[in-house]
This record gives structure tokens, sequence and C-alpha cells, in this order.
């Protein structure tokens, strides 16, 4: 295997990614600026090194703790769940949301030999504790992981005197209802508000 067949070997094995998209990404640096070539390496080179978990959210942070932790014009009495740090960037880029956040670090899944003890639960609960949190937002994904771990953090919180909310899951903005699944559909009906 050539250099160019490794190189589109890595790139295939990133999220998203086919080996068409990877062959393209390749060629393109092929013809790209040597420096940017050269900046880009040492971008994913060093990556690893700068960029670590929060210690107090969990989020991805150069400096720590994050700038999200250390923000003093948040909501400091709301906190989202989330599952990955990547998720964080999502929810805070919403107009809506100004408290802070929780990184559990995945879902309960028996079949892959996830439970509770390898999330960081115990965190959530000590931060809500001594935080004074009066309300936890919980942002999993609306999958049947994601529903197992809302409710277990749900059980668990019960009395920690906050409030436990959930994201609402139904209809997409623009989804046309002859392709909606049954289990959205039914979320939907579940989560009507009155207009």
């Amino acid at each position: 295997m050539n250099a160019l067949e490794e190189l589109t070997e890595s790139f295939s094995r990133l999220p998203g990614i086919g080996k068409k998209s990877a062959g393209r990404m390749t060629n393109f640096l092929l013809r790209a600026d040597p420096a940017f070539v050269e900046r880009f390496a040492g971008q994913i080179a060093t990556l690893q090194q700068k960029i670590r978990p929060c210690s107090v959210c969990g989020a991805w942070t150069e400096h720590d703790p994050c700038p999200i932790c250390t923000d003093s014009t948040r909501d400091r009495t709301v906190l989202c769940v989330v599952e990955q740090p990547q998720d964080v960037p999502t929810i805070d880029s919403s107009p809506e949301y100004h408290g802070l956040f929780h990184v559990l670090g995945g879902v309960i899944s028996p079949l892959d030999g996830v439970g509770p003890d390898q999330l960081r639960i115990g965190e959530l609960v000590a931060r809500v504790r001594d935080e004074h949190i009066q309300e936890v937002i919980l942002a999993t994904n609306p999958t049947v992981e994601g529903d197992t771990t809302a409710l277990y953090i749900q059980r668990v919180l019960q009395d920690c005197g906050c409030t436990v909310t959930r994201l609402a899951s139904g209809l997409p903005v623009g989804g046309d209802l002859e392709y909606i699944d049954k289990l959205t559909l039914a979320r939907s009906f579940r989560g009507r508000t009155k207009i």
C-alpha cells in the first residue's frame, strides 16, 4: 500500500466518510498549498495533547475549566445533560439555552457492557447537590439507550430537590407526515402542546 492509499484508508475510518470522499480529501491535499497541508497536519498531530475534557462538565476544552463553566453570565441553576462532548456546541448554539452542561460520556447500554458506573452519573448527582441546581434538562438522544439513561437519571435525582425535564421530541419543522416513522409520530402525539 502506498502513501496515497494509506492516507485514503485513514480518512475513510472517520465517521461519515466513505472511500470516495476519503479519496477526494486525499487528492485535495495533494493539490493544496503546502503551508496549509503542513498547518493541517500539525493541528491533527497536536489535537489530543491540546484538547481534553473539562474537569467540571466533561466538554472538550483547551483551557480547564472550560469557557462555559467559567462564564459568570450563564444561568447556574440549570444543567443540561448530554451524552457526548460534541453535543455541547450543538445545544449551546441555540439562543434558547443559557445554562450549564454535564457530559455523561455515553449512555447505559447493557449489550455493549456499559452500565451507570461507567458514566459520569455520580458526578452529576454531586453537581446537582453542591451547585444547588434547580432544573436538570435531559438531552440524551431519543433512542432506547438514551431513553433508558434518561429514566435512570430521573430516578437517581428524584430526591435531590430539583426539577428534571426532558427535551421534547417529535415532528421536525418542515417535515412531511408521510415520511415520519411510527415512533416519532407516537412521540409527537404524547408530547403535543396546547396552542
